[in-house]
């Protein structure tokens, strides 16, 4: 199915229900039972973004992982698990996890490995970066918090791990909300050469196949980021503030690594964990997902092109909507985080 949908539309949480939000489900309290909490930061004016900001962070030991996580609203609440992207942090949900827990839900934002506070158990761990590893570390974060089915949502490699655990774990996910679609890789179509337009989006790929590129995330991780936020979404107006607290996140001492071994190993040019093998030939083989699904496109996306959603509709066997946010980019959640929050609402009501 395929609608317009702008970021207006439906918007029934303004400033005054956030306040109410953040009263009720401690989003200003930092009781650790609860929630994490949000804080105020100065912004300049007419900056376009809002003042909210994660505070203290949980950890908990999950996996191979100790993860850092925010979370809110009421433990008892339907589960939703915010899962970010590259070269972004849990900043991108900072905004839709008070719409969510002021509807009575349960929200958990993990940093992904690699970034914010998640941190190795030890040093021997393989940084490991493929796909599955961090579907299986939401997985094994999921099993700590003693959550037995979430809805997931998510982009870009937060959309990723969701489909993974959509299509191979249905059971752990109620339903799911996923930007650009289906996105779980397949290394051998991934050698396939795109458009000259849509390869350049991906500039950054190739750049990271070469030791100069190593070297450059290493020394320019906040120079590189911003310069892609900028390209993912050129009609969002982030400010610094905005950016420099998600980049902090970049300072993780896995980062490089984590990031490297990613974009290598969706190339081919890297091995991955010969343990995961059969999960990635399964992957490979392209698995459908039928639980409820939501799909979202921003139409000023700068490294994936809106589409109809038609490309990929047969990976999508139960019910799914797709949807098109006008004048969004790529971190679509951040840049329209009541759309975000209402096609989680609605995708929920689908699993009824």
């Amino acid at each position: 199915m395929f609608e317009d949908f702008t970021h207006g539309r439906r918007r029934f949480l303004g400033v005054a229900a956030l306040s109410l939000a953040a009263a009720e489900f401690g989003l200003f309290d930092s009781e650790p039972a609860h929630s994490a909490p949000l804080h105020s930061v100065d912004l300049p004016e007419g900056s376009g973004i809002t003042t909210s900001s994660f505070g203290t962070l949980k950890q908990i030991t999950a996996g191979v992982l100790n993860v850092g996580y925010a979370e809110a609203g009421p433990v008892n609440g339907p589960t939703a698990v915010l899962l970010h992207g590259w070269p972004y942090d849990i900043h991108s949900f900072v905004d839709v996890a008070p719409l969510l827990a002021a509807a009575g839900y349960r929200v958990i934002v993990p940093h992904l490995r690699g970034h914010g506070t998640t941190r190795f158990l030890t040093g021997e761990s393989f940084r490991n970066g493929q796909q599955i590893v961090v579907a299986l570390d939401i997985l094994a974060l999921m099993d700590a918090l003693q959550i037995k089915k979430a809805i997931l949502a998510g982009y870009d490699w937060g959309a990723r791990t969701a489909n993974i655990i959509a299509a191979l774990w249905p059971e752990r996910c109620q339903a799911l909300v996923s930007v650009n679609g289906y996105l779980i890789n397949n290394r051998e179509r991934n050698q396939l050469p795109l458009s000259p337009k849509a390869e350049q989006g991906w500039w950054y790929q190739y750049y990271f196949a070469t030791e100069r590129g190593r070297a450059g995330l290493e020394a320019n991780r906040r120079e590189l980021a911003k310069l892609i936020w900028k390209a993912n979404s050129p009609t969002w107006a982030f400010g610094e503030t905005a950016f420099a607290r998600s980049a902090a996140s970049f300072d993780n001492p896995d980062y490089v690594r984590i990031v490297i071994h990613n974009y290598r190993w969706r190339l081919s040019l890297a091995p991955g964990d010969p343990q995961y093998d059969a999960l990635e030939k399964r992957l490979a083989a392209g698995p459908a997902i039928a639980v409820p699904t939501i799909t979202l496109d921003g139409d000023s996306d700068g490294v994936a092109p809106a589409t109809d959603g038609t490309g990929y509709a047969k990976m999508f066997t139960g019910k799914r909507t797709h949807r098109i946010l006008k004048g969004i980019g790529h971190n679509l959640p951040q840049e329209a985080p009541q759309a975000f929050a209402d096609a989680v609402f609605e995708v929920a009501g689908h699993t009824g």
